[in-house]
C-alpha cells in the first residue's frame, strides 16, 4: 500500500543532507522511543521504516534513483491556485469524514482509505501491511494529525474486517495501536488550535478523542491527559463563546453555562474550590474582568446575583454595580435602591460609602448622600468632590459631577450594550418615571447604623471595588485610580432608564428584609455645620473650561434641594415621628439579620473573603505555557573568529541541545545559535520528544582544538572540538538508555547579521 511519507521527512532530514548527518538522524530516531502504551508491533514498525530510509539513502546508486522521483514529484506540480483549491477541498472533506465518525454514520469503505491512489504530486512510498501502524505512528510524529485521523479512523468503525482477518498483524495489538495513534492526534490537534487561539475548535478535538477512547475502553492515562487539557481549556472556551454576536444565542448560551459550571466547582466567584483550570483566585478574579465586556447588563445581573447568595462579597459588589448602571440607564430608580441595600451588607466589612452616596444622590435623598461622604476615606475623590462644589453650600455640585463621570467612564464600558451608551444626570432626574417614583419614596429617617465607618488598614482602604477604566484625560477630571489589595476590576450595568429631579421622599430598607422609613433630618434644604466648615471663600478659582460642568451640576443640585424645600412642615413633622418609631424597629430587624447572617455566612464573609480592587486594569489570564527566557547569544562579531568566540558558540549549542531536549523541552532556544540546515531537523526533533514525553540529560566536556575561517569568505569558518558526551534518554521519568561517548567533531559556521551560527556538522573519524 501507498503511505504520503518519504524517507527524508521519516528521518526528519532535508534532501542536501550528508551521509554523516544520515548515520547520525537515523540514530537519534531510534532512540526517541514513543509512548509506552504502544506495542512491540508498532515500534518494530517504526524502526523498519526508519531502516529502510536510511539504507536506500545511505546507499548512493539508490539514493540516486530516488532523488530523481522525489524531485520529479517536488517540483512538477500544479499551479499554486489549483493547489489552494485542491487543498481547500481536501481540508473540507477531512472535517465532514471526523463530523461523520463522531455521529455515528457509517464511514467511507476501507479499502479507499489507503487503496486509493495518493496525490500523484505528494512524494509515498510503498510499505508492507504489515508496517501501516508503524506508518501512522510517524506520520503522528510529524505532525500530520488530520492525515493521521483520516488514514486510521475507517479501521475503527463497526468492527473493521481488515484488522480482524489480521492484515495489519496480531488484531489485539494492532487495534490498541490504531486507537492511540487517532486519539494522540486528536490530544495534539486540539493543542495546536489551542495555541492558534482557536478555542472551540479545540475543545471538539480533545472531546473527539476522549469518546473514541471512552467507546473503545482504552488509555485510561491518555483520556485523563484529555481531560486535563478540556478543564485547562474552559476558560479561552468561555471567552470565545461569550464574545460572539448576541445573535449566536445558542453559543453564548453554551458559554454562560460552561462558566457557571466551573464557578460551582469553584464554590463561587472567590472560592477556594478547584475547577481544575489551573487558576488560583486572583488568575480566576481577572478571567471575570476580562468576561464582563462581553456580558449584557441582564446576563450579568442573573449572574451575579445567584453568585451572591453563596454569599459572596465580590459577586455582591458586582450585583451592586450592575443593578446601579441598569436602574440609571434604563430610569428605574427601584434597582438603585436594591444596589443600595446590597452596599449595606457590604458596608460593615468595606469602605463603599462613596458608592452609598451616589445610590443616595440618584434616589434624591440629598442629606444621606452628604452624610455617607463624611465617612468616606477616599481622599482622591473626595478631593475632587470639594474642588467642584467650592461656592456651594455643600458638596452636592461635585457629587453630581463626579457620579456622572464615574458612571460614564468607569461603570458603563464594562457592560456589551451599555458601552456605547452616554450618561446624563439632567436627563435621568427630568424623566417622568424617575421623578413619580422620587415622590412616591416615603421620607427616610435618620438611622446610624447604616453607616459604618471602615478603618483603613496602612493609609489604604480596604476592599475598594471599583470598575476599571481610564478617567477623562481633560479637566475636570475624576481622581486617578488608587492601587488595592488585588489586581481586579469589576462594573455594574442599567436596564431602566429614565432622568429627572429628585422627589421629597426618602426610604431606605434593611438588607431587604422590609422597608423602614424615617426622616434624615428636620432641617432638611438648610446648610450643615460640617459643610460650612468645609467652605472656604478664598478658594473659590476655577480652571478655564470647568464652569459649564460644574454649573450644571450646581443646577442639579439646586433643584433636589428645592424639592425638599417645598415640603409642607405638618407633613415633614409626622414623617419625622414615623421615622423615630421606624427607626427602632430598623434597629431590631438589622440586630436580628446580622446574628442570623453570620451564622448561615460562617467564616465565609470574614476574612477568608477575597478583598478585591476593581480600579487595576484588566489583566490577561496566564499564556498556555510561559515562555522559556532566551539563552544569552554571543555579541556580534566582526573579523575573524578567534579560539575563544568558537568555544562559546559550540558551548552554546550544547546548552541548547540539553535544554531542547531536556525535561523541559525549550526548543526556542534552538534558534540562538542554530540555522539551516541544523536548525529544522534538531527542532523537529525536540518538538517528536516532547509529543512523546521522552527526554534526555545531557553532561558535555569541550575542548576547542582548532578554529579555520574561510580565506575566501571571512563570514564562514570551521571549529574542530572534542566533545565527551553523557547522556540518559527518558520515556516519561523512567530510564531507558544511557550512553557514553568521546567524538572529534568538525562545526561549519556562518555569521549571519553579526551573530555566528552552527549551520552543520560531522563527526570526524
Amino acid at each position: 500500500m501507498l503511505i504520503p511519507l518519504d524517507y527524508y521527512r521519516i528521518l526528519g532530514l532535508p534532501i542536501q543532507a550528508t551521509a554523516e548527518q544520515l548515520q547520525q538522524a537515523h540514530r537519534d530516531r531510534t532512540l526517541q522511543l514513543p509512548r509506552r502504551e504502544y506495542s512491540e508491533v508498532a515500534i518494530v514498525a517504526r524502526k523498519q521504516l526508519l531502516d529502510e530510509a536510511c539504507a536506500v539513502l545511505s546507499d548512493s546508486d539508490g539514493r540516486k534513483a530516488y532523488d530523481a522521483s522525489f524531485l520529479a514529484k517536488t517540483y512538477d506540480r500544479e499551479s499554486e491556485a489549483a493547489i489552494a483549491a485542491k487543498q481547500r477541498l481536501k481540508s473540507s472533506a477531512q472535517s465532514a469524514t471526523v463530523l461523520q465518525d463522531d455521529a455515528g454514520e457509517t464511514p467511507p469503505a476501507e479499502s479507499k482509505a489507503l487503496d486509493a491512489a495518493p496525490d500523484p504530486h505528494t512524494p509515498s512510498i510503498e510499505i508492507d501491511d504489515n508496517q501501516f501502524v508503524g506508518a501512522l505512528l510517524v506520520l503522528q510524529e510529524l505532525g500530520e494529525y488530520e492525515l493521521v485521523q483520516k488514514l486510521g479512523r475507517p479501521y475503527l468503525n463497526n468492527g473493521s474486517i481488515a484488522i480482524v482477518e489480521g492484515r495489519f498483524g496480531d488484531p489485539q495489538l494492532v487495534r490498541p495501536d490504531i486507537v492511540l495513534t487517532v486519539s494522540l492526534a486528536c490530544l495534539e490537534l486540539g493543542r495546536e488550535q489551542w495555541q492558534q487561539t482557536q478555542y472551540e475548535n479545540a475543545a471538539k478535538s480533545l472531546e473527539a478523542g476522549q469518546e473514541l477512547l471512552l467507546r473503545e475502553s482504552l488509555f485510561s492515562s491518555v483520556r485523563g491527559e484529555m481531560q486535563s487539557d478540556i478543564y485547562k481549556l474552559r476558560p479561552y472556551n468561555i471567552l470565545e463563546l461569550l464574545s460572539l454576536p448576541e445573535e449566536k444565542v445558542a453559543e453564548r448560551r453554551e458559554g454562560l453555562q460552561i462558566l457557571r459550571e466551573m464557578l460551582q466547582e469553584r464554590g463561587g466567584i472567590d472560592g477556594s474550590g478547584d475547577d481544575q483550570s489551573g487558576l488560583g483566585i486572583e488568575d480566576f478574579l481577572r478571567f471575570v474582568q476580562q468576561l464582563r465586556k462581553h456580558l449584557t447588563s441582564s446576563e450579568q445581573q442573573t449572574l451575579f446575583e445567584t453568585e451572591a447568595g453563596r454569599p459572596s462579597a465580590v459577586a455582591t459588589y458586582l450585583s451592586v454595580y450592575t443593578l446601579l448602571a441598569q436602574g440609571f440607564a434604563t430610569r428605574g430608580p427601584s434597582m438603585i435602591r436594591r444596589a443600595k441595600l446590597m452596599l449595606m451588607q457590604l458596608g460593615r466589612r468595606q469602605d463603599v460609602h462613596l458608592e452609598k452616596a451616589v445610590c443616595s444622590l440618584l434616589l434624591g435623598q440629598t442629606e444621606e448622600a452628604s452624610r455617607a461622604l463624611e465617612l468616606s476615606s477616599e481622599k482622591e475623590p473626595l478631593a475632587f468632590i470639594r474642588e467642584h462644589s467650592q461656592d456651594s453650600p455643600d458638596l452636592l455640585p461635585g457629587l453630581c459631577l463626579y457620579a456622572e463621570h464615574w458612571l460614564q467612564e468607569e461603570v458603563f464600558p464594562h457592560f456589551r450594550d451599555l458601552a456605547s451608551q452616554s450618561v446624563s444626570l439632567k436627563d435621568y432626574f427630568a424623566d417622568p418615571k424617575v421623578q413619580a417614583y422620587l415622590e412616591a419614596l416615603p421620607l427616610d429617617g435618620d438611622n446610624a447604623n447604616e453607616w459604618v465607618v471602615v478603618q483603613p488598614r496602612s493609609g489604604k482602604p480596604q476592599g475598594r471595588l471599583q470598575p476599571t477604566g481610564d478617567r477623562p484625560p481633560t479637566p475636570p477630571q475624576p481622581p486617578a485610580a488608587k492601587q488595592g489589595a488585588s489586581n481586579v476590576t469589576f462594573s455594574p450595568v442599567p436596564t431602566d432608564g429614565s432622568t429627572a429631579a429628585s422627589g421629597p421622599k426618602y426610604q431606605a430598607t434593611a438588607a431587604g428584609l422590609g422597608a423602614a422609613t424615617y426622616n434624615p433630618t428636620a432641617t432638611a434644604g438648610r446648610e450643615s455645620p460640617t459643610a460650612k466648615q468645609r467652605r472656604n471663600p478664598s478658594s473659590s478659582r476655577r480652571s478655564s473650561g470647568k464652569g459649564d460642568l460644574t454649573d450644571r451640576a450646581r443646577t442639579i443640585a439646586t433643584q433636589i434641594s428645592a424639592k425638599v424645600k417645598s415640603m409642607p412642615r405638618n407633613r415633614l413633622a409626622l414623617f419625622i415621628v414615623a421615622g423615630v418609631l421606624s427607626l427602632l424597629i430598623l434597629w431590631w430587624i438589622l440586630s436580628l439579620f446580622a446574628s442570623a447572617l453570620q451564622s448561615l455566612s460562617g467564616p465565609s464573609l470574614k476574612g477568608e473573603q477575597a478583598s478585591v480592587n476593581l480600579e487595576a486594569a484588566p489583566l490577561e489570564i496566564p499564556a498556555l505555557e510561559a515562555a522559556a527566557p532566551e539563552p544569552s547569544a554571543p555579541a556580534p562579531v566582526s573579523g575573524a573568529i578567534t579560539d575563544e568566540a568558537a568555544g562559546q558558540i559550540v558551548q552554546s549549542w550544547l546548552s541548547a541541545k540539553a535544554a531542547a531536549l531536556g525535561p523541559n523541552h525549550t526548543v526556542e532556544e534552538l534558534k540562538q545559535v542554530l540555522t539551516e540546515p541544523a536548525l529544522s531537523r534538531w527542532q523537529l526533533m525536540a518538538e517528536a520528544q516532547k509529543r512523546n514525553n521522552a527526554h534526555q540529560r545531557y553532561v558535555h566536556k569541550l575542548q576547542v582544538k582548532g578554529v579555520k575561517t574561510n580565506p575566501t569568505n571571512p563570514d564562514r569558518a570551521e571549529v574542530e572540538a572534542q566533545v565527551s558526551e553523557k547522556a540518559e534518554v527518558f520515556d516519561r521519568e523512567q530510564l531507558v538508555t544511557s550512553r557514553n561517548e568521546n567524538l572529534r567533531i568538525r562545526y561549519d559556521l556562518i555569521r549571519q547579521d553579526g551573530q555566528w551560527r552552527i549551520m552543520d556538522w560531522q563527526v570526524m573519524k
